[in-house]
């Protein structure tokens, strides 16, 4: 009961810190008048808060596990997914792509992928039962209904848009955040439970790809932005909230969690959350609220304790089978 209580916090954590997320970011975004930009400071964020304070807790307090090769490619592997994903998320909003279209596509299509590619990594198709397919289709009909039926400013013009730029950088998007859970549970795995481990590699990959890639991209792009403190300050506090979500998938993976049930969840949850979290910064009034996405959220809610409670059940932490060994 305790394992799975840990679990259950550790999901919120990765769920509330994911879905704050991407408003802060947007206060970046605005500040520096960038898409790109934002995303470097985020890259210098989790190198801080995914590698340095990592490794220097390692080199002071150790931690059970061990360093393996399998165990970096598949953490380092999981990192670039995470980066990668992001960045197609901004690639489609930079090509003219709606965030109302953009965002239920990613967050509706990544929960399949991560479902598909654990069950095809651990041949375990035999342990998607009826009742956790339901539940993991209630977790993305309820986050695709309130992406789609939250409050939105009126268009006032229409403009055309690259429409095979976006679904290639959709597609990216949810390709990558689809494989993160898994590809990280393994590396994960690789590692003896390690959990400081893989988030230094997840932390090093992040920096290369969030940092490296988007000063590439500053100038075919035509980027004109500016960099910008309180741009700089808001970016970074977005990147440390992304670094310890990926904290807390390591840690629910650590107590017993799938990625088969902690990925749909957090998947769910994060754009609730996300959408809440805009919602009050921009101080929408109550009457603006469609029943339509009140009742979305319900729908993740009955989805996420439904995938909890029929999801495949992990195996017990690396402590434990050592001491009842």
């Amino acid at each position: 009961m305790l394992q799975f209580l840990g679990m259950l916090g550790a999901i919120a954590l990765t769920a509330i810190c994911w879905g704050v997320y991407g408003p802060v970011l947007h206060f970046g975004r605005e500040a520096m008048a960038s898409p790109l930009r934002p995303f470097v400071c985020v890259g210098m964020a989790y190198f801080l808060i995914a590698v340095l304070i990592p490794f220097a807790l390692l080199l002071r307090k150790g931690e059970r596990g061990q360093w393996s090769g399998i165990g970096v490619f598949w953490s380092l592997l999981a990192g670039a997914s995470g980066a990668l994903g992001a960045l197609g998320v901004i690639l489609a909003l930079h090509y003219g792509g709606k965030p109302i279209f953009v965002m239920p596509l990613v967050f509706g299509g990544a929960p399949v992928v991560n479902t598909l590619l654990t069950a095809v990594i651990n041949k375990s198709f035999n342990q998607l039962k009826a009742p956790f397919l339901a539940g993991l289709i209630l977790v993305i009909a309820g986050a695709v209904t309130v992406l789609v039926f939250k409050p939105q400013q009126p268009a006032h013009t229409v403009i055309s848009v690259p429409i095979i730029e976006v679904l290639l950088s959709v597609a990216l998007s949810v390709a990558c955040w689809g494989a993160y859970g898994p590809v990280l549970h393994r590396g994960q795995l690789a590692m003896d439970g390690s959990r400081l481990r893989p988030l230094i590699c997840i932390g090093g990959a992040y920096f290369l790809i969030a940092v490296l890639v988007p000063l590439a991209l500053l100038v075919p792009l035509g980027d004109s932005g500016s960099w910008d403190i309180a741009g700089c300050l808001w970016s970074l506090a977005a990147g440390s909230l992304g670094a310890v979500g990926a904290l807390g998938a390591i840690l629910a993976f650590a107590c017993g969690g799938k990625p088969f049930t902690v990925m749909p969840v957090v998947f769910g949850c994060a754009p609730v959350i996300n959408t809440l979290t805009t919602l009050a910064f921009a101080h929408t009034p109550r009457n603006d609220v469609s029943p339509w996405f009140l009742a979305g959220m319900l729908v993740v809610g009955l989805g996420a304790a439904t995938v909890l409670i029929f999801g495949p059940r992990g195996h017990a932490p690396v402590k434990q089978r050592m001491e009842s060994a």
